[in-house]
């Protein structure tokens, strides 16, 4: 049940509830007059992108004064006011020195992990890493130094990976082309293995947690308790079913207790440290999904779990901070909208939930240092951004500090349009994205692609601006297609059940959701389902292939970009939490495999990877091609040379052009 103190449903959110929440037309009687939209427009790689986006101020908190940065200088902005002035010459003096205390620099060089000009580690190489992202980035990890509060001790990960299979990349851009390969864990493969240092400062000693034997097991989000005394982090078994916090004592490495256990029949995927609280440092905040949905809990320093802060059917998307003054931990959930993320302050002692923005839209927040000023960033379908400057400490009222502009004015602008239906369950409510072109009418039939990704911890269709739209997607409607975008289950914010439903089976659940997409578009009279098109990357490559395959009279023309084609051959940590090992899960494996589908692909399809790519290796797309070979099918492919899973810079704006191309050389 959602929880009582549940904020009242906003107009948008009951919108929600019906096939169609709203639209925005932006077609002027003098539509034939307004500009059209390059790639070059559009595209993040584009020559004029940075103008075409909402206009930003580059805010950030120096402590509890609010500063903005303007090219290489930086302005006071008055809290009260929201008026500026220069930073004085003592001011700048300040700000240059806030924030490095006692605090030596650490880096990592060459694999190897320095603080200061001491060098901690000459063993560092590619098969021993230091002081860097571990478990490919899985669980939450995007760095690999943690220094404890004041600057005591050093956390840092040490990850051998010598027992790794290389992956044999190769750079063509040498004379010769040379062989650089890539360490790369497959599902069922043999893992690296981590271990967790920590050097103290004053007596420039260097411990390892005794953690016990490290083999196909995950250590992850690594935490301090406010003393600097003790460290915490959550060890997770290799088929990441049972997740324990456990802490250690950080002068001798020595394991001190177990705190927490969470097990599950699929699996348990620990993303965030805990967070002790600010006025009582006995107690700290954990998030779990246990109960369905990810919520915050209260803990005290032993483990005991005092209460539930959080409940409802509803997400906990992000910890801001805590505001010690009121006792609330600041946060972003999506209570009020599934395609909402707003802005609440929660009361630890009540649990009490106080609103601080004006629940609707996309909402991202900053807190300054003690918690009580947030600067908030949002949009909403037809706002493309406001800044807002709020209290935190009592019932909000905002500053406003930027309101931009439509950067799109002038131009011909599409019809956006967002609602639901059901999912192949019959009863999960699925959002999806309309995109319609500007001179639309309802009497024609236009060709229409289906975008999709499908993943976990993703989603396409939100409430920000243009309801998320991908710039793309403008320039498809420009060209006369109408293009359909759909949240199956399976992807990110809607809880558990929602999101576990494609455990084992990876593609099937969603590809039932998206054909219940597809008989929607049937009942629209304006949608050619004779000139149906389907595109996606990455995952949503990987469900390009499998619609067009196993529905090879629905859709006619397909673009696949960094295709997964079968899961074997995807890494250690993402593959074996959905799939299981392919020694454990051989008919989900062989189920979801794309490579005997090669035999069933009747329109035109193109394949699209980077040549490099160290994500979705060329194996999988180059695997496919063989066997569409063999089974004498017809799709096309192409390289990028030298690049990654996704195409930088103005690289990109190439790929898209290609893409648009094969559409309309095929579909229009």
């Amino acid at each position: 049940m959602i929880s009582a103190m549940k904020i009242k449903t906003t107009a948008l959110a009951l919108l929600t509830m019906v096939n169609v929440q709203w639209s925005m037309v932006n077609v002027p009687a003098n539509a034939q007059q307004l500009k059209q939209f390059t790639l070059e427009d559009l595209n993040f790689g584009g020559k004029n992108y940075k103008q075409m986006s909402p206009e930003t101020k580059d805010y950030k908190w120096w402590g509890d004064e609010l500063l903005r940065k303007e090219k290489d200088d930086y302005l006071l902005v008055n809290k009260k006011t929201g008026k500026e002035k220069p930073l004085t010459d003592k001011q700048k003096q300040q700000y240059e020195e806030w924030g490095k205390g006692p605090k030596p620099v650490a880096e990592v060089k060459d694999h190897n992990l320095f603080v200061g000009d001491r060098q901690l580690t000459t063993d560092g190489s590619r098969e021993i890493v230091y002081g860097e992202a571990v478990h490919r980035n899985e669980f939450g990890i995007m760095e690999g130094l943690f220094w404890s509060p004041g600057h005591e001790r050093l956390a840092f990960y040490r990850m051998d990976q010598s027992m790794v299979s290389d992956y044999p990349q190769v750079n063509i851009f040498e004379r010769s082309a040379a062989y650089e390969p890539d360490k790369y864990p497959m599902a069922g493969e043999t893992s690296h293995k981590v271990t967790v240092g920590i050097y103290d400062v004053k007596t420039e000693k260097t411990i390892y947690l005794k953690a016990g034997d490290p083999t196909d097991r995950y250590f992850t989000n690594i935490a301090w308790s406010p003393d600097a005394q003790i460290i915490y982090m959550f060890e997770l078994n290799r088929d990441q079913n049972d997740c324990r916090l456990i802490s250690y004592d950080a002068t001798t490495g020595e394991r001190l207790q177990e705190l927490y256990r969470e097990t599950s029949p699929k699996y348990v995927e620990p993303m965030h440290p805990i967070q002790f609280l600010p006025w009582d440092v006995s107690k700290f905040i954990m998030q779990s999904q246990k109960d369905g949905y990810n919520h915050l809990y209260l803990f005290n320093k032993d483990g005991k779990q005092l209460k539930q802060l959080t409940s409802g059917q509803w997400v906990v998307m992000d910890v801001l901070g805590f505001n010690a003054k009121t006792r609330s931990v600041i946060i972003a959930s999506n209570e009020a909208s599934p395609i909402q993320q707003n802005l609440y302050a929660v009361n630890v002692e009540n649990g009490k939930r106080t609103p601080l923005d004006n629940q609707r839209g996309w909402h991202r927040g900053t807190l300054s240092e003690n918690g009580q000023w947030l600067i908030d960033n949002y949009s909403e379908p037809d706002v493309p951004r406001v800044i807002n400057l709020v209290n935190t400490n009592a019932s909000p009222k905002a500053l406003t500090l930027l309101k931009a502009g439509n950067p799109w004015e002038g131009y011909q602008v599409p019809t956006y349009e967002c609602g639901t239906i059901k999912a192949a369950d019959g009863q999960t409510d699925l959002y999806y994205r309309m995109v319609k072109p500007a001179d639309f009418d309802p009497t024609q039939k236009y060709p229409t692609v289906i975008y999709v990704y499908g993943g976990p911890h993703a989603h396409n269709v939100d409430a920000r601006w243009h309801y998320a739209s991908r710039s793309w997607e403008t320039y498809m409607a420009q060209k006369g297609y109408v293009l359909f975008i759909l949240d199956n289950r399976g992807s990110e914010n809607r809880g558990l059940q929602f999101e576990q439903a494609t455990f084992r089976q990876l593609g099937q659940i969603e590809m039932q959701d998206q054909m219940k997409g597809v008989e929607f578009l049937r009942t629209l009279p304006y949608v050619d389902m004779d000139r149906l098109g389907v595109h996606g990357w990455s995952f949503g490559g990987f469900m390009t292939i499998t619609l067009m395959t196993n529905h090879p009279d629905v859709f006619k023309v397909g673009v696949a970009g960094g295709p997964v084609i079968d899961w074997k051959w995807y890494e250690v940590m993402y593959g074996e939490r959905y799939m299981d090992t392919p020694q454990t899960n051989p008919e989900g494996y062989e189920k979801t495999s794309l490579l005997s589908k090669a035999k069933d692909l009747k329109g035109k399809l193109q394949i699209i990877t980077g040549y490099n790519d160290a994500t979705v290796v060329p194996q999988h797309c180059l695997s496919f091609m063989a066997e569409c070979i063999k089974a004498g099918t017809q799709p096309d492919f192409f390289a990028y040379p030298g690049e990654p899973h996704n195409m930088r810079g103005h690289q990109s704006v190439h790929l898209h052009e290609r893409i648009t191309q094969y559409f309309e050389d095929y579909l229009k």
